[in-house]
């Protein structure tokens, strides 16, 4: 663990308070924890008189209780250490604390002289009377989780983020088990209509698909005959863009690459909705128990079992996406354009009829003839499901329900599209059919964007990483920091203090599975990111842009940095199909362009030999699947840290007490973001100013150590060199 020194409160008179919980003096164990486990907790003090140390805390979820416990001091010369334990209950949750104590005036001047005025006496006087109330809260973004004295304490619930901040302790189930090939896994994320063509496509196929099972042709669909072509960004002329533009992508494509996405190092496929939909994006279904029709090639919904089966004979398991907050307008079960048989839930409403999907929508009385009803973030083309209703909760999770057909058809789990616009009781009885019907080897991934531990909507704490909802979540703040970092944004002991944080409060069964992603279907391309200009936000100037040579020359190296970062760190890191070939474009559509196969340049053909390389470390060496982690290092912008395994008695084990038998027992990175070259010397594990060993990267990225005599090794700028021990 890298520890700041001198972390904590410090003043000039060199008093001091600290409770840092990313060291094991002040809280052990480290991170988050079980549901009836010990937590030990520990605050350090050398400042004069102060009086009763108080640690406080609050417990819960959707309501929160407030306890207080007297610490118990003991002295070691000028130093007091106070010191607590704490059963934590055996009922999911979070708790947040922080540490309350008493001094005299004249020390709360000398310590704390910018809260003067502000400072509060005990309400009800005591022995304390006398005495001054001060607080010490955690900081935020610092390395070792130390904190600060402050003049009031935390304000827990929904605006829990306002300073000032408590520490978190993350209460999960302890039976909450995560499946082990999930865990460190490299993932790639495929968007079916964008990546490949089958063997026997025609575009009359694909024209044709449409009238397989609705009743009239969707005449706003725009059909590309060029694979090559660029996304249409502006539709038909009677409708307008509607991002029903399809190249004819499919899963008999997918097939037939199989063997490229294996070469790659992947254990998992995650594919965007296959579902039945009208748009290319397949975000508003249309029928939930069929695959859609243009991606089925020649054939049916046996397709996807075929899929299935020949992916999981490579060791590749494959990963649906399930949008369950909406649906489509265009679908069977709302029918507003009653393009499918039987009565929707529109016509229902509009007639006075009946239709056994009515109680799946909410429709919004009105007095202006229109036809109004509650729709994902207003978009009328999908009509927001009411989650609670107990008949589509039959229909998704029932023994012929959408989620075991999809599971019985080959699926190895379901990433859940806008998780945090779900109920929880949804979720959790998601992931409960998902471990009942695979025996518990399915996985259940949320969309979650923001800190999944103590996410905050619709008014209350959420339950995504407490053990019986998500197995784990969509690592955009992995994204989101490492572009900062790389972007010269946020410095290596940000990058450190940011990520850190994480892995602090997510369940280590949750976080060895998170989706650390760099792109995605939703965000901009890394490369135009790192590389490329501010997004212009018109669509013509976006869709015009094209990195220059020298940008994209840059964007690759930057590439290189990031799939470094990302492969080496914990995690399942997942690749956005055409990143591993610097794929460019800003956002939808710009980001789901087709993957040119046959037209790889040769910085393209380089940068995949790369992606290859980098990628299949993680196979060769299961320390950086599954191994702890340290931070060695962190100055401006050079950050190192290691993956390693835990030697007991004469056998290695892996974080998660299971052996390891394969590959190094430690394995190190250190990441230059700097402009200019550094010399790091990995025996003292610090930056040296010079050098003469210079010839030991250039184009070389892994370093077995047991090949050089020297301990010194020259980093290019904007590089990164790998130590296998």
């Amino acid at each position: 663990m890298f520890l700041v020194k001198n972390g904590g409160f410090k003043m000039t008179t060199d008093a001091v308070i600290l409770h840092a919980s990313r060291n094991e003096n002040y809280r052990k164990p480290f991170g988050a924890r079980p549901t009836s486990s010990m937590v030990s907790l520990c605050l350090e003090n050398n400042i004069r008189d102060v009086k009763a140390v108080t640690l406080c805390y609050s417990y819960g979820l959707y309501e929160f209780g407030y306890y207080e416990q007297l610490m118990d001091a003991t002295n070691d010369g000028d130093r007091v250490f106070y010191n607590a334990e704490i059963l934590l209950p055996n009922e999911r949750g979070l708790l947040f604390y922080w540490f309350k104590f008493y001094v005299p005036g004249d020390v709360a001047d000398e310590i704390a002289p910018e809260f003067k005025g502000s400072l509060r006496k005990p309400e009800h006087g005591g022995i304390y009377r006398d005495y001054y109330t001060l607080y010490y809260v955690a900081e935020g973004m610092t390395q070792d989780g130390s904190g600060r004295i402050y003049f009031e304490p935390p304000r827990i619930g929904v605006d829990e983020n306002k300073y000032p901040l408590a520490w978190q302790i993350t209460v999960y189930d302890k039976n909450f088990k995560t499946p082990d090939y999930m865990k460190g896994s490299v993932m790639y994320q495929v968007f079916p209509d964008r990546f490949a063509r089958d063997v026997d496509f025609t575009l009359e196929r694909m024209e044709n698909a449409e009238l397989i099972t609705a009743n009239s042709p969707r005449n706003e669909r725009v059909y590309h005959e060029d694979w090559y072509e660029d996304v249409d960004i502006y539709g038909k002329p009677e409708t307008g863009y509607l991002a029903c533009d399809f190249f004819g992508g499919s899963l008999p494509g997918i097939i037939e690459k199989l063997d490229y996405i294996k070469s790659l190092g992947i254990n998992v496929l995650y594919l965007n909705p296959i579902f039945e939909a009208r748009s290319s994006h397949r975000y508003d279904t249309a029928d939930y128990l069929s695959v859609d029709p243009i991606l089925r090639g020649n054939g049916g919904n046996e397709v996807f079992e075929e899929l299935c089966k020949k992916a999981n004979a490579l060791g590749i398991k494959i990963i649906i996406d399930g949008v369950f907050s909406h649906t489509g307008a265009d679908s069977r079960y709302f029918n507003k354009f009653d393009r499918y048989d039987g009565v929707g839930a529109y016509k229902a409403y509009v007639e006075g009829t009946t239709s056994k999907y009515r109680s799946w929508y909410s429709f919004i009385p009105s007095n202006d003839g229109q036809v109004k009803y509650h729709a994902w973030w207003g978009f009328p083309d999908l009509p927001n499901v009411n989650e609670n209703d107990l008949a589509y909760r039959q229909f998704i999770f029932g023994d012929k329900g959408v989620v075991r057909t999809w599971l019985r058809r080959g699926a190895s789990g379901i990433r859940l599209d806008v998780s945090d616009e779900l109920p929880d009781s949804f979720i959790r009885q998601m992931r409960d059919t998902v471990k009942e019907e695979t025996k518990g080897e399915g996985i259940v991934i949320g969309e979650v964007w923001e800190d999944a531990s103590n996410k905050c909507s619709y008014g209350t704490y959420r339950d995504f990483m407490l053990g019986t909802s998500h197995d784990s979540v969509m690592g955009y703040t992995f994204r989101e920091g490492v572009i900062a970092f790389l972007k010269g944004h946020m410095n290596a002991q940000g990058i450190n203090a940011y990520l850190e944080g994480f892995r602090e409060r997510y369940p280590l069964e949750s976080y060895y599975c998170i989706m650390n992603l760099i792109s995605s279907h939703d965000v901009p391309r890394a490369i135009t990111v790192l590389a490329g200009e501010d997004d212009p936000g018109d669509r013509e100037k976006q869709k015009a842009i094209k990195l220059s040579d020298d940008a994209l020359i840059y964007g690759a190296r930057m590439m290189r940095l990031a799939l470094a970062f990302q492969m080496m760190y914990i995690g399942a890191p997942c690749i956005y199909y055409g990143d591993e070939i610097l794929m460019e474009g800003y956002r939808d559509p710009f980001n789901r362009r087709t993957y040119p196969w046959g037209r790889l340049t040769s910085i393209m053909e380089e940068q995949l030999s790369f992606t290859k390389t980098i990628a299949n470390l993680r196979q060769e060496h299961p320390v950086i699947r599954t191994g702890d982690y340290r931070t060695i290092l962190a100055t401006e912008n050079v950050l190192c840290f290691e993956r390693f395994l835990i030697d007991v008695d004469n056998m290695s084990f892996d974080v998660f007490g299971k052996p390891v038998n394969k590959g190094s027992k430690k394995i190190q990175i250190i990441i230059n973001n700097n402009s200019d070259n550094v010399c790091y010397n990995i025996k003292d594990a610090k930056l040296v100013s010079d050098s003469t060993n210079a010839n030991m990267l250039g184009d070389t990225y892994i370093v077995k150590l047991a090949d050089y005599s020297t301990d010194e090794f020259i980093i290019e700028a904007k590089s990164f060199a790998i130590f296998i021990y």
